[in-house]
């Protein structure tokens, strides 16, 4: 599973990123995002559930937030 590292990236980048990157993966497949921005608690699940994915966990960590997304078809 894919670990997509965009700590030290400020709205909007890590949701145009994430985008970008699931974009070139098949449906069903799973992405951890790592940011240190703290509009990602909103923005990320905002942006799964506008683009049709599904966000299946979300963490605080030491070192910011993370996301697991789930390509959706």
């Amino acid at each position: 599973m894919d670990v997509y590292d965009l700590r030290g990236l400020n709205c909007p980048l890590p949701v145009l990123k994430t985008r970008r990157r699931l974009a070139g993966l098949p449906a069903g497949s799973r992405l951890w995002i790592e940011t240190t921005d703290p509009l990602a608690v909103i923005d990320i699940p905002a942006f799964c559930h506008d683009d049709g994915h599904r966000l299946v966990a979300s963490e605080s960590v030491s070192s910011g937030y993370r996301f697991l997304i789930e390509r959706g078809g």
